[in-house]
């Protein structure tokens, strides 16, 4: 194994231990096409670093958190969530693509922003990805009664004396940050993907809600162990190569637990 693929092995690693336990709440939530419509939205990010000559990854946590929170905003506000996210997810998009197409002089990389590559991490990289899973799972940790509780029923939840918007925000904004710390690695196109899969495979086996998260994690794991060994096997891309074996990973899993 060369320095880069232990570093994207690294990465890939740490990044699964924010998504395992958001994916989670992503499933129990149905919010599948959260991860898409930030991720899209983070392109108008890349477009903002650039034109204003800031670092990547400044201007795509910002505008995916204005976005997560104008999200949260427009649903709270009695918007129907698929609409308001349809809407938002391919309008950002398209105005994200186009607007990284006619910043002047930019050497931008269009289908390493749409699918990532996870091989071209640096150490600097991997310890971005490290910290800010880290900062991700310590939060997740601290509001998990809660946001579980959120998630299976809000009235229970404030009859428990929580405040299960309060806890909505806060998942909003991880899964926001968790975007964030994806796109160089995975793509816009298959964020959702990385946190989709490895819950669904995980879910038939859990028996709790920190059971599943933990399944979550491991499949996770062994998805970017054995997309990256694919990758290198047969000359794909990496990051569709890691969501294609946590893809079988999730079909193994449904026979096994049939």
């Amino acid at each position: 194994m060369d320095d880069a693929l232990i570093r994207a092995l690294l990465a890939g690693t740490g990044l699964v231990l924010a998504t395992a336990p958001l994916g989670c709440f992503v499933i129990w939530r149905r919010m599948a096409f959260f991860g898409d419509a930030t991720a899209h939205a983070a392109l108008l990010g890349v477009a903002l670093a650039l034109a204003l000559s800031l670092p990547v990854g400044l201007g795509v946590l910002a505008v995916a958190l204005v976005f997560a929170l104008l999200l949260f905003r427009l649903t709270r506000g009695g918007e129907a969530p698929d609409t308001v996210l349809g809407v938002l997810s391919h309008g950002a998009l398209a105005l994200g693509l186009m607007a990284v197409a006619l910043l002047p002089d930019a050497q931008v990389d269009l289908e390493a922003l749409l699918f990532g590559d996870i091989l071209d991490v640096g150490p600097r990289d991997v310890a971005l990805v490290w910290a800010g899973s880290a900062g991700v799972l310590a939060v997740a940790l601290w509001r998990w009664q809660g946001l579980v509780t959120a998630s299976l029923n809000p009235d229970l939840a404030r009859a428990a004396g929580l405040r299960p918007e309060r806890d909505d925000a806060v998942l909003t904004l991880l899964l926001a940050l968790t975007v964030a710390l994806s796109l160089k690695l995975v793509g816009a196109l298959l964020i959702s993907a990385l946190l989709i899969l490895p819950a669904a495979a995980a879910r038939a086996f859990a028996r709790s809600p920190e059971a599943m998260a933990v399944l979550a994690a491991a499949a996770g794991a062994v998805s970017v162990a054995a997309g990256l060994a694919l990758s290198v096997a047969l000359g794909t891309p990496a990051g569709p190569s890691i969501i294609a074996a946590a893809a079988v990973l999730y079909a193994l899993g449904r026979v096994v637990a049939r």
